[in-house]
């Protein structure tokens, strides 16, 4: 609900100048808003909830009535992980298959109020493969009226060496699926040690080339809307094409691994820090749950940062994080009161 409250303070003007019926904007964005916030929150609130009603346990002595019966701190902990995995494993089916549908739906209802636009064009100096042995260049793509200004098309053979070269200055998109229109265009062919050129200056010709005008434009939030499916298979179609983006989108496929893990260690911590009764009672132990999750996240955020811009690889950059406080849990759990 803060988090309903804090967005709606934040986009209730755009609502307005939009006129949007408040039936659109409860069902069709704040219904699918609520998974969003749900799926980066959820560790926070397992620890939360754990440290209350463990504290709670701790402060009437419960928990020392539980040790003095004979359970062992290992028996203690089993329902607080049998209870974190089922959380966890609801977390990991919501963030690789039911939240990146809900995303969508949001997104597609920020596009069509135009409440917030997520489309950002590879406008200059683009390259990338649109068949195994051709590549293009692209030095301005114009989304207005989708014209490419200086186009470039290499075609190599199986050796790997350039077999045909065909410029233009100007190149239309025609239409569907990939017809284009190239004016002033050249075409150099090589065989060998002989080689022809073709100059035509003012004249166009429409040819079929294997891309479209939706390859110039990216969501800035497509990773959020897709799938671990769809993820998987965009960064295959990516790296095929030579485009080398893709990093971020193996931090994200790392990142819905690493999330529901975390649920398991923060399990572990808060039920180390809120089993022994201090003065202070639940306050207290709110208290440094919420310092140690404000550290997870701080830490989280840094290492990730490393990744994105750094010689750190993905899959370290996400993992950090649990790694370290699993260490952290591991020695907290054997320093608890018993």
């Amino acid at each position: 609900m803060v988090a309903v409250v804090i967005d709606l303070a934040e986009n209730v003007h755009r609502f307005l100048r939009a006129s949007v019926p408040v039936d659109d904007i409860i069902f069709g964005y704040y219904l699918n808003f609520i998974p969003w916030v749900n799926g980066l929150l959820w560790p926070l609130f397992a620890l939360v909830s754990v440290i209350f009603f463990t504290s709670r346990m701790a402060s009437d002595s419960e928990i020392i009535s539980i040790f003095n019966a004979g359970v062992s701190y290992r028996r203690f902990l089993m329902p607080h992980m049998i209870a974190a995995s089922f959380i966890a494993i609801l977390l990991w089916i919501g963030i690789n298959f039911i939240i990146p549908n809900s995303n969508r739906k949001k997104a597609d209802f920020e596009q069509s109020t135009k409440i917030k636009s997520r489309e950002q064009t590879r406008s200059r100096d683009t390259h990338f493969f649109i068949s195994p042995d051709s590549k293009i260049y692209v030095k301005y793509y114009r989304k207005k009226d989708t014209t490419i200004q200086t186009f470039r098309l290499e075609t190599f053979d199986e050796q790997g060496e350039l077999k045909t070269l065909l410029k233009a200055e100007n190149v239309s998109f025609k239409e569907a699926p990939h017809t284009w229109t190239l004016k002033d265009y050249t075409v150099r062919e090589m065989k060998g040690d002989e080689e022809s050129l073709i100059v035509s200056s003012g004249e166009s010709i429409d040819t079929s080339l294997n891309f479209k005008p939706e390859d110039f434009i990216l969501n800035t939030k497509q990773m959020e809307i897709m799938t671990t499916r769809d993820l998987r298979q965009y960064i295959q179609r990516e790296e095929e094409r030579g485009i080398d983006n893709t990093k971020k989108y193996y931090i994200e496929l790392q990142r819905r691994t690493a999330d529901p893990f975390t649920i398991l260690i923060l399990t572990l911590i808060g039920v180390a820090i809120a089993s022994r009764k201090v003065r202070g009672g639940t306050g207290m132990h709110l208290a440094l749950g919420v310092v140690v999750g404000s550290i997870f996240v701080l830490l989280s955020k840094f290492t990730v940062t490393f990744a994105h811009n750094l010689s750190l690889s993905a899959s370290l950059g996400v993992w950090i994080p649990n790694i370290v406080f699993t260490l952290i849990a591991i020695v907290m759990i054997l320093r608890a009161q018993k």
